[in-house]
This record gives structure tokens, sequence and C-alpha cells, in this order.
């Protein structure tokens, strides 16, 4: 399948699949004219990385772990990797909520870089 009928299918650019055949999560051969030719199944693992990215990994998760994604879709690896991403995401929640908290403790004290300052 070649790159324009593969960006069509999976809903993206030419541009985004050459950036991620750069980056490895996707390979295609070389026809003798030059062109792009990708295999069938890489429109549902197309799919896959964008659902992924949606989820909260990034291209270099997906690039590092594509092997285990694409040959174990729904392991218990898997559940683990998302596991491991919750409790990356609860962490950095509490992190923003004691910005949070600092941020508003700064409101109203004349200086917002001073916590201790009283309004004036």
């Amino acid at each position: 399948m070649l790159i324009g009928e593969l960006a069509a299918q999976a809903g993206m650019t030419k541009d985004t699949i050459r950036f991620y055949e750069k980056l490895g999560l996707v390979t295609g051969r070389r026809l003798p004219n030059g062109y792009r030719d990708f295999p069938p199944e890489t429109v549902p693992w197309l799919r896959y990385v964008r659902t992924a990215q949606t989820l909260g990994f990034s291209l270099a998760e997906i690039a590092r772990l594509g092997e285990e994604l694409r040959d174990a879709p729904d392991s218990a690896a898997l559940s683990e990797l998302f596991a491991e991403k919750i409790t990356l995401i609860d962490a950095r929640m509490a992190e923003l909520a004691a910005l949070r908290a600092d941020l508003d403790a700064r409101v109203g004290t004349g200086c917002p870089l001073r916590a201790d300052r009283p309004a004036d």
C-alpha cells in the first residue's frame, strides 16, 4: 500500500507517517520507483499508536515498547504498563495540586513571588 493510501486509511498525513517511519514506528519497503510500500497491517498499528498517544504514552515510549504492544495488545504486560502510567499521572496530579495550592496562597499578597508578604 502506498503512503497516500495508508495516510487516507489511517486518518493522518503522509508527513506524519514519514515521521513515524524515521522513529521506527512503521517500516515500508522501497519500490523500484522510490515509492514507499507498506503492508496492510500498518493501518491498525497506526490507529493503535494514535490511541496510545491519546492515553498519554509518548512516541518514544511507543517506539521502545512497540514489539510488545504489537505482538500482545491484550496482555498482562500491557495492563502493567497502564498501571505504571496511572501511577505517573497520580504523582503528576499531586504535584499540580501542590503547585495550585502554592499559587493560591500567593494570590492577593501584593507580590505573587512571595507568599509570606501581607496584602496592602
